[in-house]
């Protein structure tokens, strides 16, 4: 359990659901240690396993659900007092999953009697995208709230940890190919440390009569552009690879005519989503109304860098006095 944490959760059933992906732990780790207990609820609950240790005796449980199925909906949130939707996707039943489907969650959570619904939507959501992605999510917000009027939407832009496939995927490349294209090089971004997003979904749970029918947008202190982030991860970890920006129309084009098969760089809808920018808007409160002050990625790039350099923490030159 996380030290000095506020136990203002104390005894409350939460279901996570879709809880078992990279923000689900970590929210699960910030939930157990303000006191609630946990049910899990995903179709493949195994890949929880993680998540046990985290609890006390009795103080996880892992449900299998399927979002698409009522009637395992409903089984799995019976006795809840709060539900936190993490469920998301890019292919697929986008409608089912966090579209129109979204308002069926909600209204099986309101049937079930819970006090508390948080639903992580997305910062970019548009009603208006030709992406589905982006439509769909903002779909579900409007259905959530529709079928659960006191839901507390949170709209997370890109997450960063220690273990995120972010950070780390750009880490993987920059120490192993000495050219690097990038793709949209002056695209946006306001990426928010996961622990960060988490405390702010935890203190949304712990007083939804003052966080409920309000939406958020959960983003970092920094804003940095594809290309600045590109380098600054390469000097973290302490490589110099030569970066070749790409131009939009070479991007888009790329996107468009190999965005298609298994492994692609990019995707025609990732590229739209990225030249788009994934900032906040500032039309809603942002993650400090939840009580949090978001820390920077610079915070802790230069530690977490350290296992893509050439020698490892063994490559770093101890200081002189």
């Amino acid at each position: 359990m996380a030290q000095g944490k506020t136990r203002d959760l104390d005894g409350m059933l939460v279901a996570l659901v879709g809880g078992t992906g990279f923000f689900g732990t970590h929210l699960a780790q910030e939930l157990l240690a303000r006191g609630a207990r946990l049910r899990v609820c995903s179709r493949h609950p195994e890949r929880a396993f993680r998540v046990k240790p985290l609890g006390g005796l009795g103080q996880v449980q892992l449900v299998a659900m399927d979002v698409l199925k009522p009637h395992t909906v409903a089984v799995a949130l019976t006795g809840v007092d709060a539900v936190v939707n993490l469920v998301g996707a890019f292919a697929g039943n986008l409608d089912g999953l966090q579209g129109e489907g979204v308002g069926r969650l909600a209204q099986a959570a309101k049937d079930a009697g819970a006090q508390a619904f948080v639903h992580v939507s997305a910062l970019g959501a548009d009603g208006e995208s030709d992406v589905a992605y982006a439509r769909t999510k903002a779909e579900g917000e409007i259905a959530v709230l529709a079928a659960f009027p006191s839901a507390t939407i949170v709209r997370p832009s890109i997450l960063f940890g220690e273990d995120d496939k972010f950070l780390n995927m750009f880490g993987g490349l920059v120490s192993s190919f000495p050219l690097i294209p990038v793709f949209g090089p002056n695209a946006k971004l306001q990426p928010v440390f996961v622990d960060d997003a988490a405390e702010a979904v935890a203190n949304a749970l712990a007083d939804p009569q003052a966080h409920g029918g309000k939406t958020y947008e959960l983003a970092g202190p920094e804003v940095i552009t594809m290309g600045e982030l590109n380098r600054r991860i390469a000097k973290a970890a302490g490589r110099d690879p030569v970066f070749a920006d790409l131009p939009d129309a070479v991007s888009g084009t790329i996107a468009s005519l190999t965005g298609w098969l298994p492994g692609a760089p990019i995707t025609t809808d990732q590229w739209k989503l990225l030249v788009s920018g994934n900032v906040a808007s500032g039309t809603v409160p942002g993650i400090e109304a939840l009580g949090v002050a978001p820390r920077p990625l610079g915070l802790f790039l230069d530690r977490w860098m350290t296992r893509f350099r050439k020698f490892g923490r063994f490559g770093v030159k101890a200081k002189t006095a």
